[in-house]
């Protein structure tokens, strides 16, 4: 890395509450902010990923409302917030009273995000970098938001998360219309109105679905 993730973090974003999660506080990136409007190659010259923790995705903040709003699904469980982020999901299930939490993200500066966004929030959350796709993970419940953006990661994701269910793992995604999303293989959970930003966005308010994997 060319600069320390947690002062590039704290000097490029704000605590700031997701909309539809205000239970949470998470360092994020906004309009005031210059990360906001740097392009690819100027991240690419102070080596930085995309950063995707820093914004609270749709798919994510519907995930982490219908952990709140169903404590049930998570609690006394051990659970893994895949494609963490931000690490706002793993954190309501935290909340929601998770026996253990843990983020996984292939950024490494999702790790540094994740354990201050933990810190502020006074949660304990472990964290993983390894691509964990197609591995049997040691979880309960697997949480996935915003993950079927893209076709090549969908098209491994889904035999994935279909091998976890039959094992007997709970996989719970949120997601906002994402082209790539399995709706055959789900059952409905949960919808919801998120507000959003039309800088990341089509629309200011995304039509947010939490799904079930079929076993």
């Amino acid at each position: 890395m060319k600069t320390d993730p947690e002062t590039f973090i704290r000097a490029n974003t704000s605590l700031l509450v997701p909309p539809h999660v205000p239970e949470i506080q998470l360092y994020l990136a906004s309009e005031v902010h210059e990360l906001w409007l740097k392009t690819e190659e100027e991240l690419e010259a102070i080596g930085l990923p995309p950063p995707f923790w820093a914004f609270a995705w749709a798919g994510g903040q519907g995930l982490a409302r219908y952990v709140l709003d169903h404590p049930e699904t998570v609690r006394c469980k051990r659970v893994l917030d895949f494609a963490s982020g931000s690490g706002l999901v793993g954190i309501a299930a935290s909340k929601a009273g998770a026996a253990k939490v843990l983020a996984a993200d292939i950024d490494p500066w999702s790790q540094t995000a994740v354990w201050l966004n933990a810190a502020v929030n006074s949660v304990s959350l472990d964290f993983t970098g390894a691509d964990l796709i197609g591995q049997n993970v040691d979880a309960d419940v697997v949480l996935a938001g915003d993950v079927f953006y893209d076709k090549s990661f969908a098209e491994a994701l889904i035999p994935w998360f279909e091998t976890l269910v039959a094992g007997g793992k709970d996989v719970l995604v949120g997601d906002p219309g994402r082209a790539y999303l399995p709706k055959d293989r789900l059952e409905f959970c949960a919808v919801y109105e998120v507000l959003v930003t039309r800088a990341l966005e089509d629309s200011e308010v995304k039509k947010t679905t939490v799904w079930r994997f079929r076993p």
